[in-house]
């Protein structure tokens, strides 16, 4: 037993040592003079995907080698390096800055594209902000009006196209929240109508267009319900006019139901508004007529005493 562990321990030291002795030589080399075969190393590095380490040695080289026949191929390893390291940010600066600087380079191309290609991969998830999104989009189709003929444009149209629905997919999320949101504040309801109407204008053929429309109906109809009845007419019938749009575009939709209740529950919501008006402006008829009595016989009975007095008087 005891023969055993002290195998094992004596392993584990044998280990730690060649690791220690691996990581002096790394630094060794690091610390040296020696471009040459730092570059070579870091290739190595690279080949054995310990990218960590090549990185290391490719951003000390990056500037010594600035202006040299190595400085292409060294540019083009250090642009991958960070990609394989998963720094999008920093890997797209350095795809582009190569595509710039070495235009002619076989590899420029196909480092234009992955320029590109990190900007996707740094689009954030749809609930957040996109202002990469936007710029992944210019720069894919940069890419494209570049290289019109390239294998890689269709895959990046495609991208073009997944990015383009993150950004209906957040416009129609932001345009659901006013809508979520108007049991708070009935003014949601109306900015929900204008935010979905907004996002058909920048995505004329967005994905969500049949359910939105639908719900800029329930909007203007939960706008005009929650409404002074003296504005519920006018906005009942905005709702009728959304409606009749919808049911015009898709005369067979799977909200048809739905979008009926709510033209039935918008016209009785007119009539009721009308009758709420009507109930109204009696009451006040009937108030001033109320009024108007009062003062007639206020002035009967002052003309009456007036007379009495003068009666006295004599």
């Amino acid at each position: 037993m005891f023969k055993i562990k002290h195998l094992i321990i004596s392993f584990v030291a044998v280990a730690i040592l060649g690791l220690g002795a691996c990581k002096s030589r790394f630094e060794k080399l690091r610390l040296s003079n020696d471009v040459a075969k730092k570059y070579q190393e870091g290739i190595r590095l690279y080949n054995k995907k310990d990218y960590s380490k090549a990185l290391i040695l490719f951003e000390g080289l990056v500037q010594k080698y600035r202006g040299t026949a190595e400085a292409e191929d060294l540019n083009y390893y250090y642009a991958y390096t960070l990609y394989r390291l998963k720094d999008y940010t920093t890997a797209r600066y350095k795809f582009k800055e190569f595509a710039d600087t070495y235009p002619a380079s076989k590899n420029a191309e196909e480092c234009r594209y992955m320029g590109a290609y990190c900007y996707y991969l740094d689009s954030p998830k749809s609930s957040l902000d996109q202002e990469n999104t936007y710029k992944a989009i210019d720069a894919l189709q940069l890419f494209i009006n570049l290289y019109p003929k390239s294998d890689r444009a269709t895959q990046a149209a495609q991208y073009i196209a997944n990015l383009r629905d993150k950004l209906e997919k957040k416009a129609f999320d932001n345009a659901k929240l006013y809508y979520d949101l108007g049991g708070y504040d009935v003014t949601n309801y109306k900015a929900a109508v204008v935010a979905l109407k907004n996002a058909q204008v920048e995505f004329p053929d967005i994905r969500y267009a049949e359910e939105m429309n639908l719900l800029i109906v329930k909007a203007q109809f939960m706008y005009a319900k929650n409404s002074f009845p003296a504005r519920q007419e006018d906005r009942f019938n905005e709702a009728l006019d959304y409606y009749n749009e919808f049911i015009e575009a898709y005369p067979s939709s799977k909200y048809a139901k739905e979008a009926k209740q709510l033209k039935d529950d918008s016209e009785a919501g007119i009539a009721n508004a009308k009758k709420i008006l009507a109930e109204e402006a009696a009451m006040i008829a009937k108030y001033k007529a109320l009024e108007e009595s009062d003062k007639g016989n206020k002035k009967k009975k002052d003309t009456t005493n007036n007379n009495l007095d003068i009666k006295t008087q004599k």
